[in-house]
């Protein structure tokens, strides 16, 4: 496999650099580097594993195309500001390692939520199942070919779970316990996100815990501690709870507006899939207690599945979305107040801000 270059988009904050972004661009552009080497080595590993057969090597491609097509990188950028922000060394490779980590882990749940949501499409690409699986087909192989695709994706979502896992050797123990925490509450969460759809129980407290727990937690708050906790500083992880708990709602609640009210060439992925998965998000739980016309939708969907156009219709009929963004505004401006008094110098407190605002309102 020919290493592509990768194209990120970091979450940086505008204007000129300062030594603070600075120091943070230098720790993420080994983080690539570190991504690029621990992948070709294991490609190297089991290119002649088996003689006359490279067979091997598939699942390691399948995680190095999804982590070489790029995205916004938002777990090392947090784990790295949290690591920085706290005073940590630049040029300790174990922030390196962290952030790489966190980046394998995210690729693990994207493979593994793509085969849950029978997602066809990954940032603009075939997802693994659908690429196995067409192949299978193609082949003309023995055997049902979604099954084939589905075992390929679980298993390379497995292998990016292992190869996260190898790049935490030197955390100490406390930074263990967090990346502990970190990925027991993603699956966790992720199991009552199905389950929840699967019963379609439009309860907002629950809808809202699975919101940060499947995706706050692991994409803000935890990050941000692990970096503070690698860089000796635990007396940060109240101000990182309050910020990470609250922008990783405003996260997910972004996210759920973009599958119901997005287009696909921007986001990368289909929209309405949440729809079409009979997800109870906190987005349709609201509707679902609003609108009449909502709740009959979705309680005579059942097996048949839901008329995704007309909700999506009723979705923006019902204001629903109006006051998903101004909720999303008060999240935001709620994870801003969590640094106002946090014992960090004023540079780190305006980057995390700026990463607050770009992260609640993105289009993808």
């Amino acid at each position: 496999m020919t290493t592509q270059t990768t194209q990120t988009t970091h979450t940086a904050p505008a204007g000129g650099p300062t030594p603070a972004r600075e120091a943070l661009d230098r720790v993420l552009e080994r983080v690539e580097d570190r991504l690029r080497g621990h992948l070709d080595r294991e490609r190297d590993q089991w290119a002649t594993a088996v003689t006359g057969h490279t067979s091997a090597v598939i699942p390691v491609d399948a995680i190095a195309d999804l982590v070489h097509a790029g995205g916004k990188r938002l777990r090392p950028n947090f784990c790295a500001s949290g690591f920085l922000c706290a005073g940590g060394d630049p040029d300790d490779p174990v922030i390196v390692d962290a952030a790489a980590a966190l980046e394998l882990l995210h690729v693990f749940a994207l493979i593994h939520d793509d085969v849950l949501d029978d997602s066809p499409l990954r940032r603009g690409k075939p997802t693994v199942h659908e690429r196995y699986a067409a192949e299978h087909r193609a082949m003309g192989w023995r055997g049902e070919p979604r099954r084939f695709g589905e075992g390929v994706a679980i298993l390379a979502g497995d292998l990016a779970y292992v190869l996260a896992d190898t790049l935490t050797a030197d955390f100490p123990a406390p930074a263990r316990e967090i990346w502990g925490e970190l990925r027991a509450e993603m699956i966790i969460g992720q199991f009552l996100d199905i389950r929840s759809a699967a019963a379609a129980t439009a309860d907002m407290r629950l809808a809202r815990w699975i919101a940060v727990c499947k995706s706050g937690h692991y994409t803000i708050h935890r990050p941000l501690t692990l970096g503070a906790g690698l860089a000796g500083r635990p007396d940060l992880a109240p101000a990182f709870e309050g910020y990470g708990v609250a922008l990783g709602e405003a996260f997910q609640l972004r996210d759920d507006l973009i599958d119901a009210f997005g287009v696909s060439a921007t986001s990368g992925k289909p929209v309405g899939l949440d729809v079409d998965q009979h997800k109870m998000t906190p987005l349709l739980t609201v509707a679902v207690e609003r609108d009449a016309r909502v709740r009959a939708l979705v309680d005579e969907g059942g097996d048949e599945g839901w008329d995704t156009a007309r909700l999506r219709e009723l979705l923006a009929e019902t204001g629903v979305r109006a006051e998903i963004e101004a909720h999303i505004d008060g999240l935001v401006e709620r994870a801003c107040a969590a640094l106002a008094d946090a014992p960090i110098e004023e540079p780190w407190r305006r980057i995390l801000t700026d990463m607050a605002h770009r992260v609640a309102h993105r289009e993808s």
